[in-house]
């Protein structure tokens, strides 16, 4: 139970995340809006690594969280890029979906056969990502070539490598792994930003936004962590990749944009979804 309560809360907490990301990329570049948030969640791990006393990790965690850690922010890059070049209608839930697949798809290889009404539950919450993450009711006469999958389908495998990878380096540490992975993370935006001869500093409206993602970011990482060992990998991934749900909520309260009946009816099967892995 206290695996689908962590998982549950590392969802609510990423979406938060999202949101800040999304209102920051629209004042500022999307890749400074991903770096400095990775530098502002770096600054909390290493304060609380340090205040908790907690033992490092050996080198083989911090090397699995490390490249955990840089496939994740590769695999926002290119969620980025395939929103930009792409419809954001393919983008977004196949990415979550790619992203939650692979956990699942490793998780039943290594810890075995979940039970019927877990991957009852993993059926649906993965209709659950694909509904939720539907503009505008959806588009009727969306066509799926191979051009728009390719950039989602690539940042889904980048999320899916991070949870896996994050889930097997932090079985003996809290801290450390994430200060491993989001080192690493903002070691590979800064070796982005400069093959890419870009400017660093965003403007200073824009911090605010970008020091609550990088907190509420961290903050989720944290939950799935909690969640992937006190229970199964594939039960905290599943549950974490619900995180749009949060997204579109707060969108709603905040921005006052309209949950379609898409969203709504995918928000509907998450919860069913919550209740048949808790059975």
């Amino acid at each position: 139970m206290l695996s689908i309560i962590y998982g549950l809360a590392s969802a609510l907490t990423w979406g938060a995340a999202d949101y800040c990301g999304g209102l920051a990329s629209r004042k500022a570049r999307p890749y400074q809006a991903v770096l400095f948030g990775e530098a502002v969640g770096l600054a909390v791990l290493l304060g609380g690594a340090f205040l908790s006393s907690e033992a490092p990790i050996g080198w083989r965690a911090w090397l699995i969280c490390a490249v955990a850690g840089s496939m994740g922010v590769l695999g926002l890059l290119l969620f980025f890029q395939s929103m930009a070049e792409g419809k954001m209608s393919i983008a977004a839930p196949v990415s979550a979906l790619t992203a939650a697949i692979l956990p699942v798809i490793v998780g039943s290889s290594l810890e075995g056969f979940p039970g019927m009404s877990t991957m009852a539950g993993f059926a649906l919450a993965l209709a659950a990502i694909w509904f939720i993450s539907q503009p505008d009711g959806g588009s009727k006469s969306l066509r799926l070539r191979l051009a728009d999958l390719k950039l989602p389908i690539l940042a889904g495998i980048g999320f899916g490598i991070y949870y896996i990878l994050l889930h097997s380096g932090s079985q003996d540490g809290f801290f450390w792994p994430m200060v491993s992975s989001r080192l690493a993370g903002v070691v590979t935006m800064v070796i982005y930003t400069l093959a890419t001869r870009q400017s660093f500093l965003p403007s200073a409206p824009v911090w605010p936004l970008i020091i609550l993602n990088g907190i509420l970011d961290v903050t989720g990482n944290g939950f799935y962590i909690l969640a992937g060992q006190a229970g199964r990998m594939d039960v905290a991934a599943v549950l974490a990749s619900l995180y749009p749900a949060s997204t579109v909520l707060l969108a709603g309260l905040f921005l006052h944009e309209r949950l379609n009946r898409l969203q709504i009816l995918g928000i509907l099967a998450a919860l069913v979804a919550v209740v048949l892995m808790t059975v």
